[in-house]
């Protein structure tokens, strides 16, 4: 029998993985806006998230960073023998055992892409999952795009480059006016050669940083063509208020520049890792 699926949160990255798993799986959601649930097909929604995790597998974890201390508590006693995915930026494998006891946690960051099969999701987890654990995670990652399995230690550096990645090239795009359906190759090896040279600065050997670059890179102008969601429009879905790619935008935004060169790109990337940092101390 098909295990089943659960999902607190259901906003941009919540709905992304939810329409691409119900194929799959049963899928059950629970956002406390209700108008992000209404009218939705092949997917069960439920009442609270007690009432959620009672009938599910597997959790996954996509509420904001200011709701993330609340949600922990509210499963707490429920979370014995499930498996607990977070997609939250920053937020520890260590951080989220201390608030559940000894459950079984996977740390996941998967980017905007999803919303077509092209995430680029990056996989660690915690000290009381087992391997079968972390492969059925990547099973369900899979669905959404390329699944890179790495050491926890990376995971924060996989945020600043892949997980906000997209948002850099979106805000680029956006202030040059650039059309996601023509844009020039040139335009897309710059966006490789900048985001593979910051990934080499945050700890990613030269093949692992140019891999991400070049995926990162081309899923993100993707979304934008077969979407049809401008660049800006894309860039505020990923960007939260005092999250990791706020951080890196901002330094963007400081740089007043259309083509900002390659210490920018690494300072940059550089402040959404500090920040990913920084909401793992807040916990």
């Amino acid at each position: 029998m098909a295990k089943k699926i659960g999902i607190i949160g259901f906003g941009n990255m919540g709905s992304a993985i939810g329409e691409r798993l119900k194929s799959n799986y049963q899928v059950f959601v629970f956002d406390k806006d209700k108008n992000k649930t209404s009218n939705l097909k092949g997917i069960n929604v439920v009442n609270n998230t007690t009432d959620l995790i009672k009938q599910v597998d597997t959790v996954i974890l996509a509420v904001k960073p200011q709701d993330f201390e609340a949600v922990l508590n509210e499963i707490k006693h429920y979370v014995k023998e499930k498996l607990i995915i977070s997609i939250a930026a920053g937020i520890t494998t260590g951080n989220i055992e201390k608030a559940l006891g000894k459950a079984k946690v996977i740390r996941a960051m998967p980017n905007i892409c999803a919303k077509i099969g092209k995430a680029e999701s990056s996989l660690c987890k915690g000290k009381y999952a087992k391997d079968t654990d972390l492969d059925f995670a990547k099973k369900l990652f899979d669905y959404l795009g390329k699944t890179w399995i790495m050491n926890e230690k990376m995971i924060d550096a996989a945020t600043a480059i892949a997980g906000s990645g997209p948002a850099y090239i979106y805000y680029n795009m956006e202030i040059n006016k650039y059309d996601s359906k023509n844009l020039p190759a040139l335009v897309q090896q710059y966006y490789i050669e900048r985001l593979a040279e910051a990934g080499k600065e945050v700890g990613f050997n030269a093949q692992t940083a140019l891999d991400l670059a070049s995926t990162t890179t081309t899923s993100s102008i993707s979304l934008s063509a077969v979407s049809g969601i401008p660049p800006a429009e894309l860039r505020k879905q990923i960007t939260s208020k005092g999250g990791t790619t706020a951080a890196a935008i901002e330094i963007f935004q400081k740089s007043r520049s259309r083509k900002p060169n390659k210490k920018v790109w690494i300072n940059a990337v550089k402040a959404a890792l500090r920040r990913a940092k920084e909401l793992s101390r807040e916990e």
